[in-house]
């Protein structure tokens, strides 16, 4: 026999004996094993080294798995909008690779902005598949820190300033992602409030305001969305770094809510080994290993849960019993995604995920005011609404401010994206006003920067006119269309809505002010369209008929807004927070709170949040303020009427619920969509409790004519207030009232229960 011969033979005859003698899989690798046990038998497996390594990254964006098991690494990627593109190892550049765009769904304020949990489980499924295609097993995403003050770099990260809508827009997002295979990881965990100092803020807050604002998304994203994984914030609680914060962790997370899932830190949130260790940090990434302003190259055994941990088990100052905690979470998330074989297959760009941009886009622009003015072309002296504008009319339509023409996916921070497509707002307003005389003018000069993060913004920024060239085209351009669109707003620039800084004022950057009301001096006819996350000084506003929320919206974003001021979509859209006609009309400006006061040694900042539960329209209620636009102001191009509220019942006890019922009618001329609002007011209370605050809603679609009864139900908690001295929810007894209607300041109807 040959010597190949012999060794075919050899390997024919040891396979045989391993078929023959097939042994079970180990419990660990066992689908038909409950996940639990599996998680013991992994552990029990597991040597000191790999149960180290699985707790802290091995680049930007991955951990370790273990290989010896068969447990593949970890990816996670950055995009409560979009899978962000990949990055090189060690470094914040892109990789460089072809195949990494992505569609951009809509800012987190704009799917708030729907006041529809359909649209949220719909953005949640549409994400998770473009992350499975790509490979990633957690999106850093979405979050839910509350918008206290319209300066906040973030807020269009955000679901806006009420606690109740970001929690139901919260749990469907979560659970069309996780549905997918792909985790959640809900962020920033917790009081994120603001980005100026963001790595020294200390916030100080009373235990009522912390459990009835700015906790509720998290604790539904827990108990409810079952999200597998949170993230903890760059700031600090009660003088601990919330990435290991012992009463926001340990006590509250993992005690009082039984989450089961994974803490992750934020990049660069861990800042001590011991602290990490004993208040519950699972999961460390972007640690500057240096402790300095530059973090060392692939020095990810430096990080505090890695080398430093495993010393000082070594030495007996811990056991293990922190660490298994952490690995038992740990092999919890890779059960759940990586080593789930249950998962669908994913799509990157898919008809079906431009399609729920778009949609989602639609839904959430926001129609804030449409009065009407002269309108030539329906002769001398008759005023129209300005909006919507007829697509099919031969008309000169002039496109003013440089936000038409600005790519808003890329910048901002971490939500930056490199995309497939971008539709422009001039391009979508050219296409769909295919009839019309479409002229453009810039008007101002914002940010000319072409590119961010290795991304380049397309169209070219340059510009080599002054102010006041670009201004007087602008008039003169304007003197002659028969309608003007405005497109500005704030960008994704430092400063503005971008992550690691706050803007620095409440006005409009740029000088478009003085634009927005030389146009208007010259031509009645003007439509505003304000492209942010966040609102801002309007001192022209009785002067500009037809003013637009547009947000940040995508991709899909020119097609949006030009299929709402064409009339092919009848807004619907609700503002998720108090839209003030000042900065001083805000709590924590009114007080003086904001940003804080830096300590004697000017490490650490102290912000107290004065204003306490009185946040956004609890505040202008509280103050008898009329805001600019009021929170859940969003207006149509029909009409609404809402009467007839009704309960099933006069008296509840603390175990019923209580279901009112309103009958919304579409009075005008075109099929549209009306979110009906439920607030609660407590007649009579030993504590200090707001006005009125949101309890529940339902977005209802009716055609012209067409009538519809809406039920609304809530229960105790709906009723309750946190109790600071017994730390529990309280209802007491005595009489409520339930207001209804289609915002915070238009609510028609009432009717007065009482809780027994």
């Amino acid at each position: 026999m040959t010597k190949m011969k012999k060794i075919f033979a050899i390997f024919l005859t040891a396979g045989m004996t391993v078929t023959a003698q097939a042994q079970p899989l180990p419990t660990y690798l066992d689908e038909t094993k409950p996940v639990e046990q599996r998680i013991e038998d992994a552990l029990s497996r597991m040597t000191l080294d790999e149960k180290i390594a699985v707790i802290h990254a091995q680049s930007k964006f991955s951990s370790p798995g273990v290989k010896r098991l068969g447990f593949p690494d970890l990816w996670t990627d950055d995009g409560p909008h979009g899978v962000r593109p990949d990055v090189l190892w060690d470094e914040w550049e892109q990789a460089g690779q072809t195949n990494d765009s992505c569609v951009a769904f809509p800012a987190l304020t704009c799917l708030a902005a729907t006041w529809n949990p359909e649209m949220a489980r719909i953005y949640g499924e549409s994400l998770g598949e473009e992350a499975l295609y790509r490979g990633k097993s957690m999106i850093l995403g979405p979050g839910v820190n509350i918008y206290r003050t319209p300066l906040g770099g973030r807020n269009f990260e955000y679901m806006g300033e009420d606690p109740y809508l970001a929690s139901r827009m919260v749990v469907p997002y979560i659970k069309g992602l996780q549905s997918k295979g792909v985790s959640a990881c809900v962020k920033h965990y917790a009081l994120n409030n603001d980005e100026e100092y963001r790595h020294q803020v200390n916030v100080v807050v009373s235990d009522r305001a912390l459990h009835e604002i700015y906790l509720p998304a998290f604790k539904a994203a827990v108990t409810e969305g079952g999200t597998w994984g949170i993230m903890g914030a760059y700031n600090l609680y009660q003088n601990q770094h919330n990435c290991h914060n012992n009463i926001m962790l340990n006590q509250i997370l993992k005690g009082d809510w039984q989450y089961d899932g994974v803490v992750v830190s934020d990049w660069g949130g861990c800042h001590n080994t011991e602290e990490a260790i004993e208040n519950g940090l699972d999961l460390e990434f972007g640690s500057w290993t240096d402790g300095l302003t530059m973090g060392k190259t692939n020095a990810y055994d430096l990080y505090f849960m890695a080398d430093a941990y495993k010393q000082l088990i070594k030495q007996g100052k811990y056991t293990t019993k922190e660490l298994d905690d952490k690995v038992r979470r740990v092999l919890r998330l890779f059960y759940r995604t990586t080593m789930n074989r249950q998962k669908p297959f994913g799509f990157l760009c898919s008809e079906s995920h431009y399609e729920a941009a778009l949609k989602i886009a639609q839904e959430g622009i926001v129609l804030l005011k449409n009065e009407a003015s002269p309108n030539p072309s329906k002769g001398r002296g008759v005023k129209t609404p300005v909006l919507p504008i007829d697509p099919t009319a031969k008309q000169k339509i002039l496109v003013v401010g440089e936000n038409a023409i600005k790519m808003m996916t890329v910048g901002g921070g971490s939500s930056s994206l490199k995309v497939q497509k971008e539709i422009l707002p001039l391009d979508g307003i050219r296409a769909r006003f295919a009839n019309a005389e479409v002229d453009y003018a810039r008007g101002y000069v914002g940010d000319t920067v072409q590119s961010y993060n290795g991304v380049t913004v397309g169209r070219s920024l340059y510009e080599m006119r002054s102010k006041e060239e670009l201004l007087q085209e602008a008039v003169e351009k304007a003197r002659q269309a028969d309608v003007v669109i405005f497109v500005g707003g704030l960008n994704k620039s430092d400063h503005q809505d971008c992550e690691g800084h706050d803007r620095q004022s409440y006005d409009l950057p740029y000088a478009q002010n003085e634009v927005v009301a030389a146009l208007a001096a010259v031509n009645p006819r003007l439509v505003y369209v304000n492209v942010s996350g966040n609102g801002a000084v309007l001192p022209w506003l009785d002067k500009v008929p037809a003013v637009v929320q547009g947000w940040f919206i995508g991709s899909e974003a020119g097609e949006a807004i030009a299929s709402v001021l064409a009339g092919d979509v009848n807004p619907s859209g609700k503002l998720p927070f108090t839209w003030y006609a000042r900065l001083e009309d805000c709590g924590a400006h009114a007080l003086g709170t904001y940003p804080g006061t830096w300590r004697p040694d000017h490490q650490i900042i102290d912000e107290e949040y004065k204003e306490g539960i009185y946040v956004g329209y609890r505040w202008t209620d509280k103050k008898g303020i009329k805001p600019t636009f009021a929170f859940g102001h969003g207006l149509s191009y029909t009409t609404f009427k809402v009467e007839g509220l009704t309960a099933d019942k006069k008296q509840l006890t603390a175990d019923e619920q209580i279901t009112f019922t309103v009958k919304v009618t579409n009075t005008g001329d075109r099929a549209g969509a009306e979110t009906v609002q439920l607030y609660i007011k407590d007649k009579k209370a030993t504590v200090d409790r707001p006005m009125k605050e949101l309890k529940a809603f339902q977005k209802v679609y009716l055609q012209p004519g067409e009538s519809r009864n809406v039920t609304l139900t809530i229960g105790k908690d709906a009723l309750s207030f946190y109790d600071e001295a017994a730390h529990a929810w309280k209802a007491e007894p005595g009489v409520f009232e339930a207001l209804v209607g289609t915002a915070s300041n238009k609510l028609s109807n009432n009717l007065s229960f009482i809780l027994n």
